[in-house]
């Protein structure tokens, strides 16, 4: 193997995804030969022994691609500092070591993928893929046709502007609505953050799709392999 940078050959050794293990090194968890590094830019090769917090770590021989049904009540993280149940837990019959691509709130349940390819998780959650992300919700009280628009133009949340999405209305009784959205972006509890903004505020939250991949009729807590052409279809655009 020729020199590669060393955030992404932890990533590419299942630890974390590549932004996640830039956070790593700068944080000092990171060693290269018994040397603490915290600066981007340092290449290894094979012959190196690389830890991640005391522990050597190995690229993986095996690619591994999954489609998991999170439920509500998981952490999207290899590891939670309060102790609470992660997704990992949920994989836990998978012999290679895996984390999520992007993350999926706490009390948001639906679709979540998990790999230890870098590369794969890079393609999908930088922002310039655009891969699109829908969602199924249930919020208080009925979008406007004005809300909708604004939705398609983009919402000022905090302190940043949306990308456009859709919003539209699958069923509503006149005080609860049923509603798919989809989006590009990834922005912490970004949906949720969305619909307060427009006055109608999330019950359930859902997500049914990434890109070509679909939730289909897979049982919440349960996992599948992506397919070859699930994968290629995120692979083939890079």
């Amino acid at each position: 193997m020729k020199e590669i940078r060393l955030q992404k050959y932890i990533a590419e050794c299942g630890i974390a995804s590549r932004r996640k293990a830039e956070e790593l090194i700068l944080q000092g968890r990171v060693r290269i030969n018994g040397e603490t590094v915290t600066q981007m830019g340092r290449k290894v090769s094979l012959n190196d022994i690389v830890e991640v917090d005391g522990k050597p770590v190995k690229m993986e021989k095996r690619k591994v691609y999954i489609a998991l049904n999170k439920p509500v009540g998981y952490i999207s993280s290899v590891k939670d500092q309060f102790g609470r149940k992660t997704v990992l837990d949920l994989v836990k019959d998978v012999k290679e070591r895996v984390f999520p691509v992007g993350r999926l709130d706490y009390d948001t349940s639906g679709l979540l993928l998990l790999t230890n390819d870098g590369d794969f998780s890079y393609r999908l959650t930088h922002p310039k893929h655009e891969i699109k992300k829908v969602y199924e919700a249930v919020l208080m009280g009925v979008p406007s046709k004005d809300a909708i628009m604004q939705f398609n133009k983009g919402l000022q949340i905090d302190d940043y502007l949306t990308s456009p999405a859709n919003l539209e209305i699958l069923k509503s009784d006149g005080k609860i609505s049923k509603v798919r959205i989809t989006i590009h972006e990834g922005k912490n509890r970004q949906v949720r953050k969305m619909c307060n903004k427009i006055g109608c505020p999330v019950i359930k939250l859902i997500r049914v799709s990434i890109g070509n991949v679909s939730l289909g009729d897979l049982k919440e807590g349960s996992w599948r392999n992506l397919t070859d052409w699930e994968i290629n279809s995120f692979l083939d655009e890079r």
